[in-house]
């Protein structure tokens, strides 16, 4: 993709739709939105948070809402790009300058700047790998009724601290040795790295 510095730049590399990008460009300015180039995209910001964005393709362009999932959408206008992968963004897609409805892109856009005032941001869900214990670790908790007690009270984060300690040694001996130095720790309800705090 080829890096665009300005507006001016992207709209003239489209040429195709260039009165198209620029009418939607004079609706977006209308608002208290702040222009820059994003992506090699324009984008339009709201207190430094990305609210829309603008792009044109070969048989089409378009409004990018990045919180797109809070609009009403009362006039229908509005799809999922990517169904499986985008779960925030929406897009308003136009092939011509007839098609786009002034009245209703600017609603559109306002309606945006005030979900993003209200702070409406849809936080993408973190995956996390489920926790598999190593070995070593797992034969220890099982014989130690005390250490399997303690290590369950710890955090699924502190948990993963301490078998990643054992996980991460090359060697079996290193291990072994590893598992004896936390050992104490756990049982005394410690975090790995809790020893080197307030040093």
């Amino acid at each position: 993709m080829q890096k665009i510095t300005s507006v001016e730049e992207y709209i003239e590399i489209n040429s195709h739709f260039s009165s198209e990008i620029s009418l939607l460009r004079n609706i977006i300015n209308s608002t208290a939105l702040e222009e820059t180039i994003k992506w090699s995209m324009p984008t339009y910001c709201l207190n430094g948070k990305n609210v829309l964005g603008i792009g044109a393709f070969k048989h089409h362009f378009c409004i990018w809402f990045h919180q797109g999932v809070f609009l009403k959408d009362e006039h229908h206008l509005l799809y999922n790009a990517q169904e499986e992968k985008t779960k925030a963004m929406r897009q308003m897609r136009f092939e011509s300058k007839n098609a786009i409805n002034e009245v209703a892109v600017l609603t559109y856009v306002k309606e945006a700047i005030e979900n993003q005032r209200l702070g409406r941001v849809l936080m993408p869900q973190r995956k996390t790998k489920p926790l598999i214990i190593e070995t070593e670790l797992k034969a220890a908790l099982n014989e130690n009724a005390e250490l399997k007690k303690m290590f369950k009270t710890l955090s699924i984060s502190k948990q993963r601290e301490y078998n990643d300690y054992i996980g991460d040694a090359k060697r079996e001996d290193t291990k072994l040795r590893r598992l004896d130095k936390i050992v104490p720790q756990i049982i005394n309800g410690k975090a790995l790295h809790d020893k080197y705090k307030n040093c």
